[in-house]
């Protein structure tokens, strides 16, 4: 058998091929391309079993690219991977070829999900709505902070749409404010406008489908987390278990055991941040702002009396994820004001 591996960069791929006893066969240098890895690949030769990289920007692309030719890939963990290569004296990427080759050999390895075309196009839609959201926002707080200087403040809470009916007529009564602020005010109008076309077409997306209009079901789930988690997850019967969703989008608490020591730590921030803030977000909003009643809400408040605010919603977030896969895997709905599924 043979094995191959390939440690990737922007440009360039280090190609490492070795044998069943750790022996290098190849090693060369390719442009990190789908057909020049294919025809690196095929000209070695001899059937190749498998081939490994880790985790990355261009794993999707290479992936799904090497599978169409023909190669059984793997992708492995980087944090795993880049702690097992800790342990070589120089850190070159012909090196880290040849270390995640026998990373592959020895079978030493997690391996991770390459999610579906259909998944990264809504991860790139959310993404951009986030972008644009964040510029606006930023925008806003400098266009604030400039007028604090002349004595003009604007309200706390300002809905969005109503920012700029009220700063225009303060900029355009004097002709130094326009001049330095007025450029500013329609970069930030036309940014939200954006952001607004964004905002529809992620709500109508979420809308659209099936999976997602079940978890609206649930109260203080919308469309972003919705859509996040869908995103994020890809396919539900990647998880054998629904209770190590929360563990996956990083809920559950870190833990360091060794002899006498046991000391359980906070949660590990492990995994999609964006799906872990909207999850949080969903159950601070079931607790706190939603009236509808059910048995994951009593359960929440109960816990709020005993463990606080704070830890109630991170428990209720973690046991959000857990419903929210197993209504995905069985194809339930969620049963307000009794056990849901869990």
């Amino acid at each position: 058998m043979f094995y191959a591996a390939l440690d990737v960069s922007l440009r360039s791929v280090a190609v490492c091929i070795i044998d069943d006893e750790g022996k290098v066969r190849l090693e060369r240098s390719v442009p990190s391309d789908v057909p020049d890895l294919v025809r690196c690949l095929n000209e070695f030769g001899e059937p190749i079993h498998q081939v490994g990289l880790e985790a990355g920007t261009l794993t999707q692309h290479l992936t799904y690219g090497l599978r169409e030719a023909g190669f059984e890939v793997v992708c492995m963990e980087a944090r795993q991977v880049n702690a097992a290569l800790s342990a070589m004296r120089n850190k070159t990427d012909k090196h880290d070829a040849r270390g995640i080759a026998q990373i592959l050999r020895s079978g030493w390895y997690s391996r991770v999900h390459v999610k579906s075309v259909e998944s990264h196009h809504l991860r790139a839609l959310l993404t951009s709505r986030k972008v644009m959201q964040r510029k606006c926002i930023d925008l806003e707080n400098e266009i604030r902070g400039l007028l604090k200087v002349f004595g003009v403040k604007l309200p706390m809470r300002l809905s969005r749409g109503a920012f700029d009916v009220a700063v225009r007529d303060t900029i355009e009564s004097d002709p130094a404010l326009s001049r330095a602020l007025l450029p500013m005010l329609h970069a930030r109008q036309m940014l939200f406008e954006t952001f607004m076309e964004l905002d529809r077409r992620v709500r109508k997306a979420a809308h659209e489908d099936e999976v997602c209009t079940r978890f609206m079901g649930i109260p203080g789930v919308g469309e972003i987390t919705a859509l996040s988690f869908k995103a994020a997850v890809d396919d539900p019967t990647r998880f054998k278990s629904s209770r190590t969703v929360g563990a996956h989008f990083g809920l559950t608490p870190r833990r360091f055991q060794s002899g006498e020591k046991d000391n359980p730590g906070r949660i590990s921030h492990a995994g999609d941040s964006d799906v872990r803030a909207t999850l949080y977000a969903a159950a601070n909003a079931m607790l706190m702002r939603s009236i509808a009643w059910s048995s994951l809400k009593a359960w929440g408040m109960r816990l709020m009396k005993t463990k606080g605010r704070r830890r109630a919603i991170v428990a209720v977030a973690r046991k959000l994820a857990v419903v929210l896969h197993r209504m995905w895997a069985d194809g339930t709905e969620f049963r307000h004001g009794s056990e849901a599924a869990a």
